[in-house]
């Protein structure tokens, strides 16, 4: 997923040992605020078609589940052989969409705003080296 989750896909993508074709989703919820509105957009599509194929989808951060549901649902009537879910940070205590199953996790953390390392705060400091917390 573009923006934020290009950091952490390019380096799993670096480890993985099975052949890997790379396509690039962008999708939006938040905007410029620092909670989901809700409404999900996609921005961009993907170039190829998933029939058939077996999906990882690689998140930076999966916080309340209301986007990725969606796109989950979406990708599904694309016809993949399966879809599965990989995120470098997990915020489980703000599930909002339960049915969201994170099949692989780097980090589960508790419901704080983080930046850094992709991440972002209205597009910026997407370029931290580190992920820390924003304090308001």
């Amino acid at each position: 997923m573009l923006k934020g989750g290009v950091f952490f896909t390019c380096e799993l993508a670096k480890r993985l040992t099975v052949p890997v074709s790379l396509d690039f989703m962008s999708v939006s919820s938040y905007g410029d605020d620092t909670k989901s509105s809700g409404v999900v957009r996609i921005v961009k599509d993907l170039d190829e078609s998933l029939k058939g194929k077996e999906v990882l989808i690689v998140e930076d951060i999966i916080d309340s589940g209301r986007t990725l549901s969606y796109l989950i649902e979406v990708l599904r009537q694309r016809g993949p052989e399966s879809i599965r879910l990989c995120t470098l940070l997990d915020k489980p205590e703000r599930r909002v969409k339960k049915q969201v199953k994170v099949d692989y996790t780097c980090f589960t953390i508790p419901d704080e705003f983080v930046v850094g390392y992709g991440l972002d705060y209205a597009q910026r400091y997407r370029n931290l080296p580190y992920i820390g917390v924003v304090e308001f």
